[in-house]
């Protein structure tokens, strides 16, 4: 069990895909994400492996659910800032975190 401490040193936040393009050259098949996360946080890269169901051009202006506060990660050439959330279907890949209503960019998950 966690404490609600533990819990709110996760943040987690809404943002809407911007920009999506394929992510060549990796061992493992990805999308090169920018999520606008508000105007305090503007937008931010991440890197997603979520090519199974998803194409790059389908995805903009998705609302996702994203953790700001990892620290940022190389990958290949590109440093991913935050980490789109996803939970995997009974195949195991991934489907996006969304939300069913929209919601100003850079909300808190509570």
């Amino acid at each position: 069990m966690i404490t609600w401490n533990d819990f709110t040193k996760v943040d987690l936040r809404a943002g809407t895909i911007v920009k999506a393009e394929p992510f060549d050259g990796l061992k493992r098949p990805a999308i090169k994400l920018w999520v606008d996360l508000g105007t305090d946080l503007g937008i931010k890269k991440s890197s997603a492996q979520i090519t199974q169901l998803y194409q790059p051009t389908e995805i903009i202006g998705k609302q996702v659910v994203c953790i700001v506060n990892f620290p940022p990660k190389q990958i290949a050439n590109f440093i991913s800032e935050i980490l789109v959330t996803g939970f995997p279907d009974e195949n195991g890949n991934v489907v996006l975190t969304g939300i069913d209503k929209p919601v100003p960019n850079g909300s808190r998950l509570y």
